[in-house]
C-alpha cells in the first residue's frame, strides 16, 4: 500500500484528496497509513466487507470532479499521469468510465480493457477446452488480444484496479453492485454506463504497474469461489432475461462445473503437496 500512495503523493499538477479503505486487514496496514500519510482520509473496517462495499465507502466520501480507484498493489508510473487523466476526460464530456493503461512488474501487457463475456469465451477462457486450443479467436476476441492497447479506444468495460469515473456517470449510474463480494463489479458497472449512455474509454496515456498476488491455497478455493459466483450474478443480471430457458441452464451448471472442477484440482494439488 505504501508504494501505492507514494505514487499518488508524487503527481504534479492539479488538487486531489486520497482515501484509504482498509478492508480489515490484519498486517498493521491502518497503523502504517495513520504514522505515514497522516493527509489521507483513512477508513478503517473491522472485517472484509468485500471490494464492491468498501469502494462505496470511499466513493461516498469523495468530493472530486473524478474518482481513480486504485489498488493498493498497483503503482502510477508517470508522474503527470493524473493531470492527463483529467485533461483528457475533460476534453471528452461523454466518457464517464475511463481505464488505464495497467502493466506487470515485468513491463508486460495486463488486459485490463475486454469485451463483455459471451458464453463462447467463457468455454474456452482457462479451460481444458482451452488448452486444446490455445489460439481459439473467442478468448482473443473477449480479452481484446487482437489489439496493441497503445491508444485511446472505446471498449466494453476496464479493470477496477486501475478505473476513473466521472462524478456525473456516478450520480446517474449508481454505486458499484455490493452484490458482487469480488470480480465482476468493474464489468457490471461499465455495463450500467454503457446502459446509461455513457462512454467508457482505454486511456493507455497514463500507466501503472499491478501485482497481481500469489494467494494460498484456501485463498484460492475463496477466490474461485467468488469469481463463478460472480459471474452468474453478472449473467442472472444482464443475460438471462434475453436468453432460452435451456440455454440458461447450460451456464448456470457450467459454471457450477467449471467452479467445482476447478476447486477440486486445487485441493488435490495442495494434498499431492503435503504428502511429498
Amino acid at each position: 500500500m505504501a508504494g501505492c500512495l507514494d505514487s499518488v503523493l508524487r503527481q504534479e499538477g492539479g488538487s486531489y484528496e486520497i482515501i484509504v479503505v482498509d478492508n480489515g486487514s490484519q498486517d498493521g496496514s491502518a497503523e502504517m497509513v495513520k504514522l505515514r500519510y497522516p493527509r489521507t482520509s483513512l477508513i478503517a473496517t473491522n472485517h472484509n466487507l468485500g471490494f464492491s462495499r468498501a469502494q462505496n465507502q470511499a466513493l461516498g466520501l469523495s468530493r472530486g470532479r473524478y474518482i481513480l480507484m486504485l489498488n493498493p498493489d498497483a503503482r502510477i508510473v508517470e508522474t503527470n499521469a493524473l493531470a492527463k487523466l483529467v485533461a483528457f476526460a475533460d476534453s471528452e464530456p461523454k466518457v464517464g468510465v475511463i481505464g488505464l493503461r495497467v502493466l506487470n512488474n515485468d513491463g508486460s501487457l495486463q488486459f485490463s480493457a475486454r469485451r463483455f463475456p459471451t458464453l463462447r469465451a467463457g468455454l474456452f477462457r482457462n479451460t481444458f477446452l482451452g488448452r486444446l486450443f490455445p489460439k481459439n479467436k473467442y478468448v482473443a476476441q473477449y480479452l481484446m488480444a487482437d489489439w496493441d492497447h497503445n491508444e485511446v479506444r472505446d471498449v466494453d468495460w476496464v479493470s477496477g484496479a486501475a478505473m476513473a469515473i466521472r462524478r456525473e456517470a456516478l450520480e446517474q449510474i449508481g454505486p458499484l453492485d455490493e452484490r458482487f463480494f469480488m470480480y465482476c463489479e468493474d464489468v457490471d458497472f461499465c455495463y450500467r454506463a454503457h446502459q446509461n449512455g455513457w462512454r467508457v474509454c482505454y486511456f493507455p496515456q497514463s500507466t501503472v504497474t499491478h501485482r497481481i498476488a500469489a494467494a494460498s491455497d484456501l485463498a484460492q478455493v475463496r477466490m474461485i469461489y467468488h469469481f463463478h459466483r460472480s459471474m452468474r450474478l453478472f449473467f442472472n443480471k444482464h443475460y438471462a432475461r434475453e436468453w432460452l430457458f435451456y440455454t440458461r441452464m447450460i451456464v448456470l451448471v457450467g459454471l457450477a462445473a467449471r467452479a467445482g472442477s476447478f476447486i477440486a484440482l486445487n485441493l488435490i494439488k495442495r494434498l499431492l503437496r503435503i504428502r511429498t
